[in-house]
């Protein structure tokens, strides 16, 4: 797979400045030199030294010019994929990055999977698995906290952490063998030596796992819903919190009869957030409709802002909503407190929602609303966090991985304290060591390369 040269078009499809066509592999060079002409006294790709750039036109097979072009070059192992990779940098459109890959396709190349210069990059051991994985996170992060967190991990944050996870067991594992094929030379193995680092391994697993809910949380976001009786200033907010007018805004009960939605970002955390219709019995069918998506949306909710009105109290259908949103993160929001006639008491909020954090504001005149957004992040993400900690980013994979990790040294633990036979404790520990393995790429099955590369676009 990887004696071929492959080809495709590395940009999104439709109009822009340039358009780029990606070229890797052993004849990359002498494929592209053969439609490229170089403007007078430029040289060919065979001629230049990596890292150059180079202004001419490439050209079919009658001679004819397809489109002038800048053609970059990056000489293995110095390039993404550590083969020899030539760019086409053509005019954007449709038109001019196809001619100038279907030109390049007839001279030998095929065209790439969706991936597969990554996989290249991962085959040829210039990433790691989690790196290359990062490289998906990057381009799909929704906040620039969520970017940050996966530029972190492309650059082997979490790969570093695994190679000392794996010297640790790789320690045991030696000590284990040690004393099952030279008893006489060795003696038994060294229970306070193997059990401190096994204890070592599963505290920094069990760490990973902590900072794996937080990874999620910046990679994927969650679903926020703004909920509430009528007119008590739910739009308002949503209108607010995205600084622009999205949802209607008016004096009259019922204005919104549908789920409003946007996402948002606070503190770097995705949020697609929800504004709904006022909850309460009504006989109108459209607004009927409306409190049903609003109940529907609520059972879905990661996170859920309850807007009361301070000058109307708290009424039944405020203890309504409170009791659909039990179980649930939630956050109070009093509203209106900018105005004098103000209803609702200190106790009847404690009683009805305990343990809630409970914000008092005006959307109208932005009170509170910086408050709100740290008590989001504190609920979602957590407080006391290490720095250290958010600049993993773990994925589902990953987390299967390490969960069997961390169960594996468990029990080796557990044998040695026990003092069960040494081929005993050599499964849990060799174990440990596979499943670590699966996550750094080097245990891993090719059906599960295949489906880590197939969400990959093509030219990635």
């Amino acid at each position: 797979m990887l004696d071929d040269t492959i080809a495709a078009i590395a940009t999104p499809p439709g109009e822009g400045g340039i358009a780029i066509v990606r070229v890797s592999g052993p004849d990359a060079i002498r494929m592209v030199d053969r439609i490229y002409r170089p403007v007078p006294g430029g040289r060919t790709l065979a001629a230049r030294p990596g890292y150059s750039l180079g202004l001419g036109w490439i050209v079919d097979a009658n001679g004819d010019k397809v489109d002038e072009v800048l053609v970059s070059l990056m000489r293995a192992p110095k390039s993404y994929t550590a083969e020899d990779v030539v760019e086409i940098n053509c005019h954007g459109g449709q038109l001019p990055a196809r001619r100038c890959l279907e030109e390049t396709l007839k001279q030998g190349a095929r065209l790439a999977e969706p991936g597969e210069f990554t996989r290249r990059a991962f085959l040829n051991g210039r990433l790691d698995i989690t790196q290359a994985e990062a490289v998906l996170d990057v381009i799909r992060a929704k906040t620039a906290k969520g970017m940050q967190i996966a530029l972190r991990q492309l650059e082997g944050g979490l790969g570093q952490r695994l190679r000392q996870l794996e010297e640790r067991l790789v320690r045991v594992n030696a000590m284990v063998e040690a004393s099952i094929d030279f008893p006489e030379e060795v003696g038994d193995i060294d229970v306070t030596e193997a059990t401190g680092e096994l204890e070592l391994v599963a505290r920094e697993v069990a760490r990973i796992l902590r900072a794996s809910q937080r990874g999620r949380i910046y990679r994927q976001g969650i679903k926020g819903v703004i909920a509430g009786k009528p007119n008590v200033g739910k739009s308002s907010l949503l209108n607010a919190v995205l600084r622009e007018k999205k949802a209607i805004v008016t004096d009259i009960p019922g204005t919104t009869r549908d789920v409003v939605e946007d996402y948002i970002n606070i503190r770097g955390i995705p949020i697609r957030l929800m504004d709904t219709a006022g909850m309460r019995d009504t006989e109108d069918l459209v607004e009927k409709i409306g409190v049903e998506k609003s109940k529907e949306a609520l059972a879905e909710a990661d996170l859920v802002i309850i807007v009361l009105d301070v000058t109307s109290g708290i009424t039944a259908e405020d203890r309504k909503i409170a009791a659909m949103c039990e179980g649930k993160k939630t956050i109070v929001l009093v509203n209106k407190e900018d105005l004098e006639a103000r209803h609702v008491s200190p106790g009847e909020l404690a009683e009805l929602f305990p343990d809630t954090p409970i914000i008092h504001g005006s959307v109208k005149e932005e009170i509170g609303l910086e408050e709100l957004e740290d008590t989001v992040e504190a609920m979602i993400v957590g407080e006391g966090i290490r720095v250290d900690d958010m600049e993993i980013m773990v994925n589902l994979r990953h987390e299967q991985a390490l969960r069997r990790v961390y169960q594996h040294v468990q029990a080796a633990r557990k044998g040695l304290q026990e003092g069960v036979t040494l081929d005993c404790l050599a499964v849990d520990v060799w174990g440990a060591l596979e499943a670590l393995g699966e996550v750094s790429g080097k245990t891993l099955r090719e059906d599960v390369i295949d489906r880590i590369f197939h969400d990959f676009c093509i030219g990635k």
